[in-house]
């Protein structure tokens, strides 16, 4: 179930991320030891996330995934082996919150896609994906609940 997408100003989010370009095939393989990586980095750091999780894909996904796993922070991380310190632009934005299992996600962004059309937004070639409530919390995964997010240029 999405919600209704709404359109809204993001102020500019640092983040800790690692970058892989993968076949959509192996996506499942990468998140979890990603994420993993990325945490490990923060930890050795003494830095403490300032919220969930995300992926910030670099254009929408075809044969090849090439996107960054991160985590956001409040100061900038040292690189660290494939860790490296990014950032999110402060954008105007195009952002809807998806309930349910992950499958079902390419779906959402279709209706998402839509909405931007109907609403005569031009949606930039970037996106976020920020996982909100996943399977830690539970394994009922109609209660997970996903951020998307699609940077606009008007």
């Amino acid at each position: 179930m999405l919600e209704t997408p709404h359109v809204e100003q993001t102020a500019m989010q640092l983040t800790a991320c690692l970058h892989l370009n993968i076949p959509r095939a192996h996506i499942r393989e990468v998140m979890g030891p990603g994420l993993a990586e990325v945490r490990a980095t923060l930890a050795a750091q003494h830095i403490a996330p300032t919220g969930p999780w995300l992926t910030h894909h670099l254009q929408m996904p075809a044969d090849v995934f090439d996107f960054e796993i991160c985590l956001p922070v409040a100061v900038p991380i040292v690189a660290t082996g494939r860790v490296k310190p990014g950032r999110l632009p402060a954008a105007t934005v195009a952002r809807a919150v998806y309930r349910g299992p992950y499958e079902g996600l390419g779906e959402a962004w279709a209706e998402v896609m839509a909405w931007i059309a109907a609403n005569g937004h031009r949606p930039a070639p970037d996106f976020t994906e920020q996982y909100l409530v996943g399977p830690e919390s539970g394994q009922v995964a109609a209660e997970w609940r996903t951020q998307l997010t699609r940077p606009l240029f008007d």
